[in-house]
C-alpha cells in the first residue's frame, strides 16, 4: 500500500467554522507510519513524529483527537529506538547519551530567568518569556529530582506570543530534547 492509498482514520470532525487537521495528510501520514513500523520498510524516527504537521481546513479531524494518536505512535517508535540502541549499543551508552542530552537541557534552563533563550527582535513576536520560564523551572525541577511531570503535559505545552519574545526554534528544540529524555528512561 502506498501513502497515496488510505482509508480514512476514524477521527473525529470539525463542525462549523472550527477548523481541524486535514484528513488526507492525515490519512496519508498513518499510513506511512504503520508501514515503516510493521515491515520497517521505510525509516521513521520518533523525533519525525513529534515534528509531523498537518494543514488546518474547516471540517477536518479534531487536533486533539490526531495528536493524541500521534503520542501513542511516537511512543512507540521511540521504544523501537530504545531497544535497538540497547541492543547495539549497550545499557551504559543509551544511559550515557541519555545524561548528556539531560545535562545540556539542564544547563539552558539553568540560566537566570529571562535569560534562558535568544529573544526575537522588538518588531517580531516570540514565546511569552514569563510562561516558558515557568516551565523551564518545572522541567528543571523534573530533571534535578524526578519531581512529577508527563511527557503529555510537555508535548502540550503552548506558550502566548509577546514582542521581543524567546526564540520558538530554541524553545521547541529543548522541548524536543526533554521528550527525548523522558521517552529514553520510560
Amino acid at each position: 500500500m502506498t501513502t497515496t492509498d488510505t482509508a480514512p482514520a476514524g477521527f473525529p470532525e470539525t463542525r462549523g467554522r472550527e477548523k481541524g487537521y486535514e484528513k488526507k495528510a492525515v490519512d496519508n501520514f498513518l499510513t506511512r507510519a504503520r508501514v515503516a513500523f510493521e515491515a520497517d520498510a521505510e525509516p521513521l524516527t520518533a523525533a519525525e513524529v513529534r515534528a509531523v504537521a498537518f494543514p488546518l481546513v474547516r471540517h477536518g479531524y479534531t487536533i486533539a483527537s490526531v495528536d493524541a494518536a500521534l503520542g501513542r505512535i511516537e511512543d512507540a517508535f521511540a521504544a523501537r529506538e530504545r531497544e535497538a540502541a540497547l541492543s547495539q549499543r549497550g545499557a551504559r551508552a543509551w544511559v550515557g547519551q541519555t545524561r548528556e542530552t539531560a545535562q545540556v537541557v539542564l544547563d539552558r534552563l539553568a540560566r537566570p530567568r529571562k535569560h534562558r533563550f535568544d529573544r526575537v527582535s522588538a518588531l517580531r513576536y516570540g514565546y511569552r518569556v514569563a510562561e516558558v520560564d515557568l516551565v523551564a523551572d518545572k522541567i528543571a525541577k523534573y530533571l534535578e529530582t524526578g519531581d512529577s511531570i508527563t511527557v503529555e503535559q510537555v508535548r502540550s505545552v503552548a506558550f502566548r506570543m509577546d514582542r521581543r519574545g524567546y526564540r520558538e526554534s530554541q524553545v521547541d528544540a529543548v522541548l524536543d530534547a526533554v521528550i527525548e529524555v523522558m521517552l529514553a528512561v520510560r
